[in-house]
């Protein structure tokens, strides 16, 4: 896999930012999704355009439509719904990708336009979760919001840029200017998994991809519509070897994720957490392996199962 850029690489020929989109692929969410577009709405900086790229009217039930949010539907699977967000973004200099149970702090969209332009290398940033709830049973709304507006009470300081760092999907932006032609891989079904490795792997051979510590903000990991656990599973163990032969992932980063993930599956389902189901993984987790043993490396299987 090309290595990434360092600062001093090169230069590309980078104009300000000066429009910015939010893009925001939802399903099953309706309630949190609110809750997400209002601290959109709220930023310091507010955004020219808001995409939500959804699957059905149920998607945005309750969302007012004529708050100036574009809402578009189709085919699920986050990489599609991306896609068909990233295809209404003409004419925009920055595009920034928030899960649909991200909580944004109020300053993000000001202060990435700030990285962005103070950086005319840079392509891609990513920013500082300060709580992820994927780790645990997930976390509140109303918890997620009273962290968020503490840390708003006292903002940090702009931060250095830590370069080398891939983009987190939950929370990302891109310079349109320096993407131009990519899209998120739909071989990828689902969930997705590693599809931020993926495409930030793919921007990082254009430019600086980093992490701002200044971007803050909390991902609630919300467990209801999530992908089943066999399905998930199976992802972990052939989406890293499909991307390792693509290129975007280097194959001992995809060996160490899998034996990780195997690992971890076998053992916690003995004594599974009650919000995931480690038995279903750790099913994926074999069929997986079983398919990549007689050459197949197919991630949109993962759909079928």
């Amino acid at each position: 896999m090309p290595k990434a850029a360092s600062w001093a690489d090169r230069m590309i020929d980078a104009p300000l930012p000066q429009t910015v989109a939010v893009l925001i692929a939802t399903r099953g969410r309706p309630a949190i999704l609110k809750t997400v577009l209002a601290l959109v709405a709220a930023q310091t900086r507010v955004p020219d355009r808001i995409v939500v790229a959804a699957t059905e009217e149920a998607d945005v039930v309750g969302l007012d439509l004529a708050s100036g949010v574009t809402v578009t539907f189709g085919p699920a699977g986050l990489t599609r719904q991306r896609n068909r967000a990233l295809a209404t973004a003409a004419g925009i200099d920055l595009l920034i990708f928030f899960d649909d149970d991200f909580l944004a702090s109020r300053f993000w969209v000001e202060r990435v336009l700030a990285a962005f332009a103070s950086h005319p290398n840079l392509v891609a940033l990513t920013g500082a979760v300060l709580a992820d709830g994927i780790k645990s049973a997930g976390i509140t709304s109303e918890v997620g919001l009273a962290m968020l507006a503490k840390r708003d009470g006292s903002p940090l300081e702009t931060s250095a840029l830590q370069d080398g760092i891939g983009p987190y999907g939950c929370n990302m932006a891109f310079r349109a200017s320096a993407i131009t032609g990519l899209r998120f891989d739909e071989r990828l079904p689902l969930y997705g998994w590693l599809e931020d490795a993926d495409f930030g792997a793919l921007a990082a051979r254009r430019g600086i991809v980093a992490r701002a510590e200044d971007l803050c903000g909390i991902h609630l990991g919300h467990k209801p519509g999530r992908v089943s656990g066999k399905r998930l599973g199976y992802s972990q163990i052939v989406n890293p070897i499909y991307l390792a032969r693509k290129g975007t992932v280097p194959i001992g980063f995809a060996a160490k994720l899998m034996t990780k993930n195997i690992v971890a599956n076998a053992l916690k389902s003995l004594a599974p957490e009650p919000w995931i189901d480690r038995a279903g993984r750790l099913r994926g987790n074999l069929v997986g392996i079983a398919d990549i043993l007689r050459g197949r490396v197919t991630p949109e299987r993962a759909a079928k199962l």
